[in-house]
């Protein structure tokens, strides 16, 4: 009866050694980092693998170290032109120094997403609707950097931004389909203008060529009746050039007077 009870003696304390060593152990993944307190106090940090900490005496705070992607919830904003827009967008960024995210910020994830919002449309604002929807990039370079310049005391690094949505009020979107529309019909009239006046520089030399050399008219008035004959069966009667203008139906050249 002593040996069971000195045995059991000796088994106690060393249970309670286990379970307090087994209480201290910690797996820190690769993609983790280990923030440690010591009695409050911050002592360092554990990188990727076993380890362990004395238990009731210290505390570990793992921070995750991959990026992460927020959204923005959609934002009323009003541009530059006042123009109110409602705007969403991602953000993209990862804690580089764990100990910052955790000893400067109470929760760097809620204070970053809360961040980017406010940037969102401190940017936005600062900027045209035409700005908006045809320099995306360089919209979403502005957000990022002043993004990131606040969130580097908290050892956090913002990589990207990237608007996603942008939600037009519907007379907008009409107003720009009618901007659009009076654009393309500008072109075209453009386009239209330009083919006339090269049309009518090419004819002007063609009658310039055929003022030289009276015989081309000759050539040119036999062409023309071949073009007419090919598209179906017509009867065409040729009259030369020289009765007509004996007849005086017919002026005498491209640069005389009838």
């Amino acid at each position: 009866m002593t040996d069971f009870f000195g045995a059991l003696g000796l088994l106690i304390p060393l249970a309670i050694l286990v379970i307090a060593f087994l209480s201290g152990v910690r797996i820190v993944n690769e993609y983790e980092n280990g923030v440690v307190f010591r009695l409050g106090r911050f002592v360092g940090l554990k990188r990727a693998g076993f380890r362990w900490i004395i238990p009731f005496v210290e505390r570990i705070v793992i921070i995750d170290m991959r990026t992460v992607a927020r959204d923005v919830p959609p934002q009323d904003v009003i541009t530059r032109d006042n123009v109110s827009v409602k705007v969403s967008a991602v953000v993209y960024f990862r804690v580089i120094h764990a100990d910052k995210a955790v000893l400067q910020v109470e929760d760097y994830l809620y204070a970053t997403s809360q961040l980017a919002q406010t940037t969102l449309r401190a940017i936005l604002g600062q900027v045209e609707l035409d700005q908006l929807l045809s320099e995306r990039d360089r919209v979403n370079r502005d957000i990022q950097k002043v993004l990131d310049a606040h969130t580097d005391p908290w050892g956090i690094k913002v990589s990207n931004v990237e608007v996603k949505h942008i939600d037009l009020p519907a007379e907008m979107q009409r107003a720009i389909a009618r901007q659009a529309e009076a654009e393309r019909e500008r072109r075209a009239k453009i386009i239209a203008a330009e083919g006339e006046h090269q049309a009518a520089e090419k004819l002007s030399l063609a009658a310039e060529v055929l003022d030289r050399n009276p015989i081309t008219l000759q050539l040119r008035y036999l062409q023309t009746l071949v073009e007419i004959t090919g598209g179906g069966n017509q009867t065409i009667i040729p009259i030369p050039l020289d009765l007509m203008r004996a007849l005086g139906i017919q002026p005498k050249g491209p640069g005389e007077v009838k």
